[in-house]
């Protein structure tokens, strides 16, 4: 595949991570991922640190995503502030050792274990199963606990946190539109957290390939940010207008095929 095909791959990646993040408040990552994964098969990255950089390059565009949304659910007012800075020390504690614990696991035992975890998130999207609200939003140090844990299984799959963040506040009694603000914010620590801890942790890693920051990847990093900074703008406002059930359904549908590709592979 040429230079100019990949990087029109990650430019329309990052539109349509863009718009994920805006709309669902997920980050786009359980797109990013399994994308970056195929493209940097087929520019021939070892098998060994392909998975490890395609977490380590979603995470570092979600810095930027993160950014042009939270701005945008700010705008409407959905973000409780108050919850989300009682969250942060935790996330961003948990985002690092998340990207840790994924630089012990090999490549393909990384890549098993984010297809099945796109495969269970695509089935939780699919028959809408969402925690019915059932405990008061807890104190800080619960919170904090909570960040903790989501900042890092989201380290370690490359997500924005969203599809973990968007339950566990909603089961607080927490607005959906509000849950969904403050996912889209807690987003920008785990990512800033994340793709440091893969900088890290990949740096001077002997099988890297040029152009690369740790397990970042600088031309897919690029690529996806020109266009999902622009979009992340464009979701977060159709979230405010539209009934993102069927959305979600087919983009759930997408996610199944993607990991049994994964898996069969």
């Amino acid at each position: 595949m040429s230079f100019v095909m990949l990087f029109s791959l990650y430019l329309a990646l990052g539109a349509l991570a863009g718009t994920l993040a805006g709309l669902f408040g997920i980050g786009g990552g359980l797109v990013i991922v399994p994308v970056l994964i195929f493209s940097f098969g087929a520019q021939s990255f070892s098998p060994d640190i392909a998975a490890h950089m395609a977490v380590g390059t979603s995470l570092a565009t979600m810095v930027f995503t993160s950014l042009s949304s939270i701005r945008s659910h700010h705008v409407h007012g959905a973000i409780r502030w108050d919850i989300f800075r009682a969250m942060t020390t935790g996330i961003v504690f948990g985002a690092l050792i998340g990207a840790w614990t994924a630089s012990l696991l090999s490549g393909p035992a990384l890549e098993m274990i984010i297809a099945v975890f796109v495969i269970v998130m695509a089935i939780k999207m699919l028959l809408g199963f969402n925690p019915k609200p059932g405990r008061s939003v807890p104190g800080n140090k619960g919170l904090g606990v909570a960040g903790a844990v989501i900042g890092w299984v989201s380290a370690i799959f490359g997500i924005g946190g969203g599809t973990l963040t968007v339950p566990y506040l909603s089961r607080c009694n927490i607005k959906m539109q509000h849950a969904v603000g403050i996912s889209a914010a807690c987003g920008l620590p785990i990512a800033l957290a994340g793709a440091l801890g893969n900088l890290w942790t990949g740096w001077g890693d002997p099988e890297l390939p040029p152009h690369s920051l740790g397990f970042i990847y600088l031309p897919a990093l690029f690529g996806v940010i020109l266009t999902s900074v622009i979009f992340a703008r464009v979701g977060a406002n159709l979230a405010h207008r539209l009934n993102a059930v069927l959305l979600k359904r087919i983009f759930a549908i997408m996610l199944v095929l993607i990991g049994l590709r994964f898996l069969l592979s």
